[in-house]
């Protein structure tokens, strides 16, 4: 066992090193080792241009179209958590990925890791669920698989989900896009579904019930590009939460953003759990949150349109001519400090 493995197995904390011999738990946290994992295994193996923009899904010419493909698969735990259960978030999760990207969501594929003992009405809450989530995404689930494993290898249910989408316009939203004076706009307050995950899982009990953010996003990004809006990139904030998300709009267009602290909206429930369990919201996951990058001249009625479908967007940043690939933040006192990704895992697995 090497010295990096002993100080690993004595203090359960994954050091920020790239040269693991095995996955831990952090390498799908969302963070340092969670992206290490992808260029060096995954990118490195599957190596094409598709891949390599790096967008959370792969923009394919299909028949003199245009068509969005994307993956997704799903281990919450528990199943069913406040504000949500893994049926919603299998749809909505890969719903909102089609999206990011600017398309419309059509089809959805959803295979069935079950494990053997799980109690046949708790699968059929979660088909039912699946089912209303898609009715209201406005997708339909076409095709999928199930597969049975024996009993303690499966966690109940895991699910895997492939969604297809058609692009219907001729703008690429990517963060190649994003210029400096692009501003930075989320539509609400962030961390809620990390929280709510954990506080079902661990029987914790906080003033206020803390419920998921979980949410679909398509109809918010199609309202916003029928009425003109130059949008640049969109970035749904799941693992790794809104910090992870905008390092890698930051990595990935070589642009340096600027946010300010008082400007994130974070509830009170969510910074009241955060700051007694030593958590920092900007890396807690969200299901229902994304940023929007466009240019100063449409701030305004970006807002305006995304506050008239009930989100309460904000500004929280700006992208700026700084070092390239950099996130900083401005705290509430006025001292700017460097984002960066986690090396490893801050919360216990959420999704």
């Amino acid at each position: 066992m090497t010295m990096a493995e002993e100080n690993n197995k004595a203090t359960g904390c994954p050091l920020p090193l790239s040269n693991y011999p095995r996955i831990l738990l952090a390498h799908g946290g969302g963070g340092r080792l969670m992206h290490q994992l992808i260029d060096e295994i995954f990118r490195a193996s599957f190596d094409n241009p598709d891949l390599e923009t790096g967008h959370d899904g792969a923009i394919l010419g299909w028949s003199g179209n245009k068509l969005v493909f994307t993956t997704d698969s799903y281990v919450v735990d528990p199943l069913f958590f406040p504000g949500g259960d893994i049926g919603m978030l299998a749809v909505y999760g890969t719903v909102n990925d089609l999206a990011m990207c600017g398309a419309r969501p059509r089809y959805l594929s959803a295979s069935f890791i079950i494990e053997e003992g799980l109690p046949v009405e708790t699968l059929r809450m979660v088909a039912e669920s699946m089912h209303r989530a898609a009715v209201e995404a406005g997708i339909a689930i076409v095709t999928g698989d199930t597969k049975v494993v024996e009993h303690g290898h499966g966690h109940g249910v895991f699910i895997n989900t492939a969604g297809a989408g058609s692009l219907e316009h001729d703008r690429y939203i990517h963060p190649s896009k994003v210029v400096p004076g692009d501003v930075v706009i989320i539509n609400g307050d962030i961390g809620r579904h990390g929280i709510a995950v954990m506080s079902a899982r661990e029987g914790m009990q906080f003033e206020t019930e803390i419920e998921s953010d979980l949410a679909p996003l398509a109809a918010t990004v199609a309202r916003l590009m029928e009425n003109g809006v130059e949008i640049h990139c969109l970035r749904d904030l799941t693992r790794g939460g809104l910090a992870t998300g905008l390092i890698e709009i930051a990595q990935t267009g070589k642009v340096s953003v600027v946010i300010e602290e008082k400007s994130i909206p974070v509830s009170g429930p969510v910074r009241g759990a955060c700051e007694m369990l030593g958590y920092d919201p900007l890396y807690i996951a969200n299901e229902g949150r994304f940023v929007c990058l466009v240019p100063e001249k449409d701030s305004g009625r970006t807002i305006e349109i995304m506050r008239s479908l009930s989100w309460p967007a904000t500004i929280i940043g700006r992208v700026g001519e700084g070092q390239l690939g950099l996130v900083t933040m401005i705290g509430a006192i006025g001292a700017e400090r460097i984002i960066d990704m986690l090396s490893g895992e801050q919360l216990p697995r959420i999704c």
